[in-house]
């Protein structure tokens, strides 16, 4: 396996080490926006179908790298695959998202939660990350990934998304025992993950707490950070002498990055409601900062785009530790030459900060 990576801007940023310019990757950068995913999508089937070839999962992974000079690929995947791997039946249906044919309902399921054999029941994920990182032969480094127990748990109560996380905050304050226990098994879960997709190749790994920003101040901090945190403490922290790097994002999280920052990650990830630079001063002595542009400027005109990558580039400053990203997953619905003028203009106003 090639370990030199030809590109590796988006590692040194992480570990706030100098670059040439601020390297970006999009969240979902692999998706619907793009033609060609839509017909390799086709032809898989379905997106589980997607998900559950290595091939297929390369396939999609590499796309936006062939079309938009990025620097990182994130593994092709989704997070419900190890509340899927713990045997909660998980399926898409057409316009409504991910659904559990199992959700957690009663206390007898909550105490037969086990940790999955990551080695059988995720081999499909850690296949795909041997392939994807030969397939790269080295151009930029690859991300893994996976949900937060937080999340995780959300849809493993819930039984899909949800607007108002009824069922689980109840389960939350009427049974914390109970929800604690989902939260130390899927934990455990998460952590033998993804130091599996380290083990196989991952170059950096994120952790989604896509719903952390739904809990009140002490709910987060009991509920999800402990657990995101456990999950840091326990990461492969280096392979083959070389450092990988974490990063944590959590959706709405902005009121908390201070603790955030505080357990141990390399880089956190912020949402657009932040100020970069605000978050910067906070916490930019502590970790690299991933983000943070508002997802829908890419419904608006190049020029528009570009001035608010500058809006976001001036507020960060000069230096290193800044990652380019949007500030949640790219829409299905973005012109994919509004991207590309994305990452142009971030390539080339970035590196009068550097």
């Amino acid at each position: 396996m090639n370990f030199k990576v030809k590109n590796d801007t988006f590692l040194r940023a992480l570990l706030r080490q100098p670059t040439e310019y601020t390297p970006l990757w999009m969240m979902r950068q692999a998706g619907r926006y793009l033609p060609e995913y839509r017909a390799t999508r086709r032809t898989a089937g379905s997106f589980m179908g997607l998900c559950k070839s290595p091939d297929f999962a390369t396939e999609v992974t590499l796309q936006p790298l062939d079309r938009f000079p990025l620097d990182a690929a994130i593994l092709f995947s989704d997070i419900l695959t190890v509340p899927d791997a713990m045997g909660l039946g998980l399926y898409f249906s057409e316009g409504e998202g991910p659904k559990f044919e199992r959700p957690l309902e009663t206390e007898a399921d909550i105490m037969a939660l086990q940790v999955p054999d990551i080695g059988k029941d995720l081999k499909y994920v850690t296949d795909a990350v041997s392939q994807i990182r030969k397939s790269l032969d080295g151009r930029v480094p690859l991300i893994g990934f996976s949900g937060s127990p937080w999340t995780l748990g959300c849809y493993m109560v819930e039984g899909g998304s949800s607007s108002d996380y009824a069922k689980v905050k109840t389960l939350m304050y009427k049974e914390p025992k109970l929800m604690h226990h989902i939260l130390n098994v899927t934990a455990q879960a998460v952590t033998a993950y993804l130091n599996a997709q380290i083990e196989a190749g991952a170059q950096a790994v994120m952790i989604f707490d896509s719903w952390g920003g739904a809990l009140s101040h002490s709910a987060f901090h009991e509920f999800s950070l402990a657990y995101t945190q456990r999950i840091v403490d326990g990461l492969i922290k280096e392979k083959d002498g070389v450092r990988i790097p974490s990063i944590v994002f959590t959706k709405g999280g902005g009121l908390w990055i201070e603790s955030i920052a505080d357990i141990g990650c390399d880089a956190v990830g912020l949402d657009w409601t932040m100020d970069i630079g605000v978050a910067r001063q906070k916490v930019g002595h502590k970790v690299a900062l991933q983000g943070n542009l508002d997802p829908t400027v890419l419904f608006a005109t190049p020029e528009v785009i570009r001035n608010e990558v500058e809006k976001v580039l001036s507020s960060f400053g000069f230096g290193s530790g800044h990652v380019f990203n949007l500030g949640h997953g790219i829409s299905q619905h973005t012109d994919p030459e509004n991207a590309a003028a994305l990452v142009q203009a971030v390539h080339e106003l970035s590196k009068k900060y550097h």
